[in-house]
């Protein structure tokens, strides 16, 4: 019913249909009454397309769509006429060559970004969602100057052949992967032919990435916590039986269930970690970060695993080196360098963090001086779960995802990740991030005298 107070609302304030005056000629007569219908077929057209597509949508039930059609057709055709013919008799527009204002109302009001078209395909009307969801569109040019899938503009042009609802989903590759529902419907005329077509689009993107979330962490985690948990079972199976009551082999069994329980709980923090990131994915941060603060945050936390293995971190950098992002994920990002560095560079004792402001970028650059990785293993390296070598790794209690999110939290970022390595010289990550464009100097104001 909200709904149809909604109509009720707009219609009672939408300009009335003008009633024609009696010092007409009989041809400025039979002008002015085409004009008359044309508006109105237009408006109900137009309205009746909007209603077919949020019926689709499942916004609104079809019982009240249909009583709003009616009462925005009892409104329009029986309001009186409250202003006179001043001017000279002109024979009415096209009516698919302007919008009446009760449509441009109805149309701001819609949630999903919408566009009105005539029958040729060119562009009439559209809301701030579709201005903000298709930058280029322009009333007066084609839509497919602002569309460019196909499955679309072919839907547009079936509507207008056939007259049916037409419902297609298509896929956008840059500059990020976006799914998106394209519901295509039209109003006829008086002549048989689509008066006008409305295209309401859907942002699919947050359920298809939920959807391949669950399954993604489904097949990983199946995949990984196998070995462990199979550790798990034996050890339970052994100290229940041979080993129970050997108090030696029950702390050494304890133990390794402990690291690896631990390990198990990594690996799901890592995959949880990495489906938010991926679900976020299309969402491009905008607050400003200290990429020094965070790095100096980071070294701070890791000083316990730093002096267990006697590494030595140092942090260089000239001053605060801002950039835009989401602190949490970009700390993420500095933590699993750092931490890798420290863990598979221990041999070198040292690990510098290089921090400094290029161009348009902020660049941070981890460096270790340990052994070094083999050149065939660098492209594969923000690989899910790879590894140069998978029981060194393990051994450092690795989950094989940290350069993963690292990589992921880039592509959110519009950053870059490039990594340099020579056996026995050691290896140095380097990451990229977008500055932040300062705030426009606000001018003084000036002291009146």
């Amino acid at each position: 019913m909200r709904f149809i107070q909604y109509f009720a609302r707009k219609a009672t304030i939408a300009r009335p249909m003008p009633q024609l005056p009696d010092d007409l000629s009989p041809a400025a007569k039979s002008d002015r009454a085409a004009a008359r219908l044309a508006r109105a077929g237009w408006t109900l057209g137009a309205t009746a397309a909007v209603l077919v597509v949020f019926a689709a949508l499942g916004r609104v039930q079809p019982l009240e769509a249909a009583l709003a059609f009616v009462l925005i057709g009892v409104v329009t055709a029986v309001a009186p006429r409250r202003r006179s013919f001043a001017a000279p008799a002109r024979r009415a527009a096209p009516a698919v060559e302007a919008v009446s204002p009760q449509s441009l109302t109805l149309l701001s009001g819609l949630p999903d970004p919408t566009v009105v078209l005539d029958r040729r395909g060119v562009t009439l009307a559209f809301n701030a969602h579709a201005q903000a969801a298709l930058p280029a569109i322009r009333a007066g040019d084609p839509i497919s100057f602002a569309v460019r899938a196909p499955e679309v503009l072919e839907a547009v042009k079936a509507a207008a052949k056939t007259r049916r609802p037409q419902v297609v989903a298509y896929a956008e590759r840059v500059p990020v992967e976006r799914w998106i529902e394209a519901h295509v419907a039209s109003a006829g005329g008086a002549d048989g032919a689509p008066s006008a077509i409305v295209v309401a689009f859907r942002d699919l993107t947050e359920q298809r990435r939920s959807e391949r979330m669950r399954a993604d962490f489904v097949a990983n985690a199946s995949h990984e916590l196998r070995t462990p948990l199979a550790s798990l079972l034996g050890f339970v199976e052994t100290l229940q039986g041979p080993a129970k009551n050997d108090a030696a082999a029950r702390e050494k069994f304890l133990a390794i269930m402990r690291a690896q329980a631990n390990r198990m709980s990594r690996l799901i923090d890592d995959l949880l970690s990495l489906s938010r990131i991926e679900l976020k994915a299309h969402v491009r941060p905008r607050d400003v970060v200290d990429v020094v603060a965070v790095a100096r945050n980071v070294i701070d936390a890791l000083s316990p695993l730093a002096e267990e293995r006697g590494v030595e971190v140092a942090l260089l950098a000239d001053g605060p080196a801002l950039a835009t992002g989401d602190r949490d994920e970009l700390t993420r990002v500095v933590e699993n360098l750092v931490e890798n560095a420290i863990k598979y560079g221990d041999d070198g004792k040292r690990v510098e963090v290089t921090i400094a402001t290029a161009g348009e970028g902020v660049r941070l650059a981890v460096r270790d001086y340990g052994p070094g990785i083999a050149p065939e293993h660098l492209p594969r390296l923000t690989e899910r779960f790879y590894r140069p070598d998978v029981s060194h790794s393990r051994e450092k209690g690795g989950t094989g995802l940290g350069l993963a999110l690292v990589k992921h939290v880039l592509q959110r970022h519009g950053g870059q990740l490039a990594i340099e390595s020579e056996l026995g010289a050691g290896a140095t990550f380097t990451v990229t991030i977008p500055a932040a464009v300062p705030a426009p100097a606000t001018p003084a104001l000036a002291k009146a005298s």
